[in-house]
């Protein structure tokens, strides 16, 4: 039992659909974890350590910090056994302390990818398997795994994504007296825990009892060709959604005390297998309902209301239709809205052709330019980071005059194959081993835009939103993040900090202003200092100017034109990747925008629109993007 009170996951108030998607995974880990995607302080931690207190003998809840290492998670050589006594032993992990619990990751999506990966791995197989330090090493870790995120910290890439079984949206209760209740709840946790969890016991019990006699059940005949069509027209990739959906369903069924999982139970798991399975990320974690309830009445044959306890029905989510907390005394399910975007709201026409100088524009991170070192592409890989960032992927012989990080296992074993086993251990400079690690970088796109009121404004912004959008589409799969800085009037914004979230970026661009005189010079300054601000974070920064060549306003009334060309050698100066985009449709151009990216030791891109006339198409202008930075 936990020595620490740990508040009662029948306590909470209108999360039923989590609760569910967690009680699932106890009853069958195979499910493969469970994402919570939603607001900061929803009770995504509550609930995770909530569960662990009603899996039975004690079960252990481990948290993974951000900062750990890879040994620390999976287990390594034990330096102590090796210094003290002359055996090679294995030191366990994290996943080997989680065994027979629950592994709990906050903020998995800033979590290494590889740390993910391994995770994922021993989720999905219930087996630890360590190679390294010279160890050869495997055991049980079976846990139930959750994860929780913040959609505007970024996402997880959608080969991660995919691996969690299912996905629930926590949004935050609309409802006030839902809200009251949930304050009033945790209050009287605060003031009296050992009190309040007593109050609660009689509830917990019957959840811990119900959980410890659930088993998975048999499907019904013909069950499994529903969901593979179900899965079909909702367009999930790879079988994974549909071997989520058949264990979820045979899962709760076996919760429900039936004899064998009918399309009922399938209706109520498929939002949360489908939700964050879709082929575009656009529309977020959440699956359009209407949509789905379509979907599942045409797999399932003919048309059906949706059953009682399915997130559609407006029942609630839990497992038994009102959901666990409100069957252990808790008010109602209120219903939360998603918060999901239509998937279709930003479908953008082809593009039309426009003259665009993309001659060696794929070159861009890799060229040595004018006050930088030579870039690599998007998704570089580095090796032997200097600051120590990035995963350990090996070790190295010290040489003379080489300088790194440590790497204690490695040395200790040498010295100890060295010495044969000698006491005591002497460690001698042929035995110091240095860390080779492995660190992938990201790209951080700044585009900084003109939202003045100077001509074709509106098309300018129109063709900026979309171009962000769909860089945000490509950062999802690549790991690379988009930022947007407008400038307008006297000063410029920070629209969008770096972001690969298609949530955050549909929120911060649904209302951009416009109008004014054009500060071009305080445009370029902003997005210089944003990306320098990624740089010294690690990440690999490309600016992109969008102009029509108009500078009319800078501080102290100087020169607006000198100016920004003296903004844009600063950007120079820094070593920063550049590309200046001039849509300026004059029939007489001032150039300026090739001047400006002369100065700047940018690349250069004119988008004209075509000779009928027509607007800036923001299809194109995120494909000449895209093809700057490889």
């Amino acid at each position: 039992m936990n020595a620490t009170p740990v508040y009662p996951i029948s306590a909470l108030v209108g999360l039923d659909e989590l609760v569910l998607a967690l009680l699932l995974v106890a009853v069958d880990p195979a499910i493969g974890g469970v994402l919570l995607r939603g607001d900061k302080g929803s009770a995504k931690t509550t609930a995770a350590r909530g569960l662990a207190s009603l899996l039975p003998d004690g079960a252990p809840f481990v948290e993974i910090p951000l900062g750990a290492t890879e040994d620390r998670v999976v287990g390594s050589v034990d330096v102590a056994a090796i210094l003290a006594e002359g055996e090679h032993r294995f030191q366990a992990g994290l996943l080997a302390a989680a065994h027979g619990g629950v592994l709990y990751v906050d903020e998995v999506n800033l979590l290494a990818d590889h740390l993910v990966d391994v995770l994922l791995d021993a989720a999905a197989t219930g087996v630890n398997r360590v190679e390294r330090d010279g160890v050869s090493h495997a055991h049980p870790s079976r846990f139930v795994l959750i994860g929780s995120m913040n959609p505007e910290e970024g996402e997880l890439r959608p080969q991660l994504l995919d691996r969690f079984g299912l996905s629930v949206r926590v949004s935050t209760p609309a409802d006030p007296d839902a809200r009251a209740e949930a304050v009033r709840r945790r209050l009287a946790f605060d003031a009296d825990p050992a009190g309040f969890v007593s109050t609660w016991s009689g509830a917990e019990a019957e959840l811990a009892a119900r959980l410890r006699a659930a088993r998975p059940v048999p499907l019904t005949a013909g069950l499994e060709r529903a969901v593979a069509g179900l899965c079909v027209a909702a367009g999930a990739e790879g079988l994974r959604a549909d071997l989520v959906i058949c264990r979820a369903a045979a899962a709760l069924a076996g919760w429900r005390g039936k004899d064998a999982a009918t399309d009922d139970e399938v209706v109520t798991v498929a939002p949360l297998a489908l939700g964050h399975r879709r082929r575009t990320p656009f529309g977020g974690s959440g699956v359009d309902q209407s949509e789905l309830d379509q979907l599942l009445s045409d797999a399932l044959g003919g048309s059906r209301a949706p059953a009682p306890g399915s997130p559609s029905s407006g029942s609630g989510g839990g497992p038994d239709g009102p959901g666990a907390a409100e069957a252990a005394g808790g008010p109602p399910d209120r219903g939360e809205p998603t918060g999901e975007p239509d998937p279709q709201a930003h479908q953008r026409a082809e593009p039309p052709s426009m003259t665009s100088d993309r001659s060696g524009l794929a070159g861009l991170l890799g060229a040595t330019r004018p006050g930088g070192a030579a870039r690599a592409g998007r998704g570089r890989t580095k090796e032997s980071e200097p600051d120590g960032r990035g995963r350990v992927i090996g070790a190295d012989r010290a040489s003379a005059g080489a300088t790194g990080h440590l790497a204690p296992g490695a040395t200790v074993v040498a010295t100890a194959v060295r010495t044969a086993g000698a006491r005591p251990l002497r460690i001698q400079a042929e035995d110091l081993r240095l860390a080779r690690r492995e660190h992938r970088g990201d790209n951080v796109i700044v585009l900084a835009v003109d939202t003045s009121g100077s001509m074709g404004v509106a098309e300018r912004v129109g063709a900026a939103r979309d171009a962000v959008l769909a860089l945000v589409a490509d950062a999802y799969q690549r790991r690379d993040r988009i930022a947007l800085v407008a400038y307008r009037d006297r000063s410029a914004e920070v629209v969008l900090r770096p972001t690969s979230s298609t949530e955050v970026a549909l929120a911060r661009l649904a209302g951009i202003a416009t109008g004014g005189r054009t500060p071009l010079a305080a445009g370029i300054d902003a997005a210089r200092t944003l990306a320098l601000e990624d740089r010294r974070a690690g990440s690999h920064p490309v600016v992109v100017v969008v102009t029509d060549g108009r500078a009319t306003w800078a501080a102290d009334g100087l020169d607006p034109v000198e100016c920004a060309l003296e903004s844009a050698r600063a950007c120079r100066a820094n070593g920063l990747d550049a590309l200046v985009v001039d849509c300026e449709a004059s029939p007489r151009p001032l150039g300026v925008a090739r001047a400006l990216a002369d100065e700047m030791g940018a690349r250069y891109v004119a988008m004209r629109a075509p000779a009928g006339g027509g607007p800036l198409n923001g299809d194109a202008l995120a494909d000449a993007i895209t093809r700057a930075i490889g």
